[in-house]
């Protein structure tokens, strides 16, 4: 657990320019939420006995069954353009797909241009931000086969 929790923080400092907000989430304990919630996946990449990727997603509250939210996506930064990324959303599309899913959703902090760069390149579109949002609101159509 301590490997997901290390490189969610990993990733997600490098769009917070003055670190990480300490907002009181007990990461760890979200994790093995996330991870023991039979209604939801968790996706890993592992190289060389290391965790350098991981993805978290389930339906939300209250959204229709077709629909699923893309809750964490993360790579180690000491891993970025080297593929993983593309990898592990390819692995997420794949495990969509095969649960009868057509439309996903995720937000993306308004800062992490890098992040919002690499799902327009996936085929995600934005949705308009309201005012004061901190979270880009996007949208991607889950390809048939």
């Amino acid at each position: 657990m301590a490997d997901v929790v290390t490189l969610h923080t990993r990733a997600r400092a490098t769009y917070y320019p003055g670190g990480v907000p300490q907002d009181g989430t007990d990461w760890t304990a979200s994790w093995r939420s996330a991870l023991a919630r039979p209604d939801g996946r968790v996706l890993g990449v592992v190289e060389a006995g290391h965790l350098i990727g991981l993805a978290s997603f389930r339906t939300p509250e209250g959204a229709p069954a077709d629909t699923v939210k893309l809750f964490q996506f993360h790579v180690d930064p000491d891993h970025w353009r080297a593929g993983v990324g593309t990898a592990l959303h390819t692995a997420c599309v794949r495990e969509w797909r095969a649960d009868g899913r057509r439309t996903a959703l995720l937000d993306v902090h308004v800062g992490n241009q890098r992040a919002q760069g690499f799902y327009r390149r996936q085929g995600w579109a934005p949705e308009p931000p309201g005012p004061g949002d901190h979270h880009l609101r996007m949208r991607f159509a889950v390809p048939g086969e």
